[in-house]
């Protein structure tokens, strides 16, 4: 009897604690365990039964394909469903593209070799975008087992070193994209190891390489690249400070491609590296050199005779540039659709006029920190057809003689939807009402500074005297 209740009550155990196993994995099922979290290796415990109606109904193929358009949470849903929808779920035909930012504050090491030894030969993009706990030993891994993959995202992926690209150079022979930005101990090994040209070594088929704030790079790595990659379309090295003309020049040389470069803050390079982009890579479509503080007219000079095909240009910072500079580039650049010329502090209405002129696709212009623009260039812009048409976004933050006046030569631009005054002090606020009426849309970012101080309250003396208040 003792031993018959005594089996009753295992039993019961058994039952609700198998209960409480199942309830949780369907309140898992629901809210959707992340990458992370998800147990990769069982297949022993599923919510529902392999059974189901919707399973005899629809074959295989149908749901592997309905499948390949869930992202990730969605497949680690199905995958705690039943038996069959873990295999199908898994199949690494579902895993070609996988994007784990969202996930980037619990994603570690262990994850991305089970997600490497699945999905195999089949992916292709993977992001570990901001996945600081990832470490060269994962990627190696991922390296030896993904030998397929196109794309691969590691912005900021602190931990990793020149071992993640010397695998990547030994496997990763289908490698298209690399994004290394701010991964702060990469140096010109990993350059060197990504364009080695030892046989069935490097990643040649390079075309897309993102080593912004990688300030150990230098131009000895660039050089190494621009050999051993000579497919590079897009290059950006932002922060790279040891990056001169020589790496870049040997760039334009070898990459004759080379559609896109972002150099901004690489404060060394000088107009010699500009005119040989100008010479050898006029399929240019965006060059950022903002902060370049030696570059002068004559790089715009070569801009223009060169790469007709420019359409975004940003300057911010070079306050060498002048009218002159601009009137050379805008002459010949009729596809220029965004303009930084932020802090380019020599230009005045002459260069809104050419750009107004020639400049038929604008539609993103900075001129903060312009501080001789006034509103007769700001009415020769706005009085242009093509700006009239496409500009959308126009920054005159802190260009002092800008006036209502300005805002009035705007109303005309039907397709503007954001235009930056801070610190316009001749702007007034019914200038701002009546530009809003014309263009419901748009927005308006505005700051107004105290210009005078505000007037004494109650009956004591005054705190300024006479001069004070009228200035």
């Amino acid at each position: 009897m003792n031993n018959h209740n005594h089996n009753n009550h295992q039993g019961k155990h058994s039952k609700s604690k198998s209960e409480e196993k199942r309830r949780k994995r369907r309140s898992n099922s629901k809210n959707g365990a992340p990458p992370s979290t998800f147990d990769w290796t069982t297949t022993s415990q599923y919510t529902y039964e392999d059974d189901a109606l919707l399973n005899k109904k629809l074959p295989k193929e149908l749901l592997l394909r309905i499948f390949s358009f869930l992202d990730v949470v969605s497949l680690c849903r199905c995958a705690q469903v039943s038996k069959y929808w873990n295999m199908l779920a898994l199949d690494g035909s579902n895993w070609q593209k996988i994007d784990l930012f969202n996930f980037q504050t619990v994603i570690e090491g262990p994850v991305v070799e089970y997600m490497s030894q699945r999905c195999g030969g089949f992916l292709k993009s993977l992001s570990l975008k901001g996945c600081q706990s990832i470490t060269d030993a994962a990627l190696q891994t991922f390296a030896q087992q993904c030998k397929h993959i196109e794309t691969l995202i590691l912005h900021k992926c602190l931990k990793i070193t020149d071992v993640t690209c010397e695998a990547l150079g030994k496997y990763s022979k289908k490698l298209r994209k690399l994004d290394l930005s701010s991964c702060c101990h990469i140096t010109d090994k990993s350059l060197k190891y990504l364009s080695n040209t030892a046989p069935d070594r490097g990643c040649h088929q390079l075309a897309y390489l993102d080593i912004s704030w990688c300030k150990l790079v230098s131009s000895e790595g660039v050089i190494a690249l621009a050999e051993g990659c000579p497919k590079i379309h897009t290059f950006f090295c932002r922060g790279c400070t040891q990056i001169n003309n020589e790496g870049i020049e040997k760039l334009a040389v070898c990459a004759e491609n080379l559609m896109k470069l972002n150099i901004r803050n690489c404060s060394d390079i000088t107009d010699e590296a500009i005119a040989t982009l100008g010479l050898k890579c006029p399929g240019l479509t965006l060059l950022c050199a903002s902060l370049c503080h030696r570059l002068t007219d004559a790089s715009l000079v070569a801009l223009g005779q060169g790469c007709p095909e420019l359409t975004t240009l940003e300057v911010s910072g070079c306050n060498l540039l002048t009218d002159a500079g601009f009137q050379a580039l805008t002459r010949n650049c009729h596809n220029l659709e965004k303009m930084d010329l932020e802090d380019c502090l020599q230009i005045t209405d002459a260069t809104l006029s050419h750009i107004a002129a020639y400049c038929h696709h604008l539609n993103a212009l900075s001129l903060s920190h312009c501080e001789l623009i006034t509103d007769e260039g700001i009415r020769q812009l706005g009085s242009s057809p093509c700006t009239m048409e496409h500009l959308q976004v126009l920054e005159l933050d802190n260009c002092p003689l800008i006036t209502d006046a300005a805002l009035e030569h705007l109303m005309g631009c039907q397709s503007l939807t954001r235009i930056e005054i801070y610190d316009c002090q001749l702007i007034t606020c019914t200038g701002i009402r009546r530009l809003r009426s014309h263009l419901p849309h748009i927005l308006v970012h505005a700051y107004f500074a105290p210009v005078t101080p505000p007037p004494s309250v109650g009956g004591g003396r005054q705190r300024y005297c006479k001069c004070c208040a009228i200035l």
